[in-house]
């Protein structure tokens, strides 16, 4: 019986409508409606988790998030966490947190993973680590692409956050399940993984409806869009696979 995890998601609801912030999902049909899935998005913010979240709501299913421990040591979101069954990754001893996510997928949840492990300062798709992958071969479960776009304008690193900016758009796109069969390797699915994240951010920023409303506006648009995000190269973000 889930008594944290509605009422978390009705205020989150009530804060986007009294910030007015304009929403709006696509290819939430991909998501299954029952039954395990591994959910891998891009990372630009502090609060992808929330909209990643809300971007399976419309399939009526509640994403378990890997998040660091230190989130669930925390006085006031570890309690919640714990009481949404996120699953806490402790970096020094993660083969802990894979089988409990590996459990949550064969018992039919959708688990949410973010390959980037941190935030791209850079605003592209950095390199991605390979448990996404390993994940769904290990549980059989669908490989699912997600790209959020607009929630680092509100809270991001290395910037003051603005939690009570208003009117700010956010898109999440969700594309089509990747087949993760056993008989591929991490590597070669994890490479598609990127592919189909870097396209779906591509789809994102291209179809944003706002643009920067002046030169000292221009820090949230990545480099390659004429923003003054740092470079992939100049942050670590370079599209490499790691292990």
């Amino acid at each position: 019986m889930e008594i944290v995890y509605p009422p978390v998601i009705a205020v989150a609801k009530t804060m986007f409508r009294v910030l007015d912030l304009r929403i709006q999902v696509d290819g939430a049909h991909h998501i299954p409606a029952t039954g395990g899935a591994v959910l891998a998005s891009n990372h630009v913010s502090y609060l992808d988790f929330i909209f990643c979240g809300l971007g399976a709501q419309p399939a009526k299913r509640l994403v378990r998030f890997m998040a660091k421990k230190s989130v669930f040591d925390h006085k006031v979101s570890g309690p919640l966490m714990r009481g949404m069954r996120h699953i806490p990754v402790d970096r020094k001893a993660g083969t802990a947190a894979f089988h409990e996510a590996e459990k949550a997928l064969k018992n039919g949840e959708v688990v949410g993973v973010f390959p980037e492990a941190t935030i791209s300062e850079s605003f592209t798709v950095k390199g991605l680590k390979s448990g996404a992958a390993r994940l769904a071969q290990a549980a059989a479960v669908p490989l699912i692409p997600m790209a959020v776009w607009g929630p680092h304008r509100l809270w991001t690193k290395g910037r003051k956050k603005d939690l009570t900016k208003r009117h700010v758009p956010v898109l999440i796109k969700i594309g089509e399940p990747l087949p993760a069969s056993a008989d591929e390797t991490t590597e070669s699915i994890t490479a598609v993984l990127h592919q189909r994240l870097a396209k779906l951010l591509d789809e994102a920023q291209a179809a944003y409806p706002e643009q920067p409303s002046g030169p000292e506006d221009r820090w949230w648009l990545p480099a390659h869009l004429g923003g003054t995000a740092p470079r992939p190269e100049d942050v670590g973000d370079p599209a490499r696979l790691e292990p």
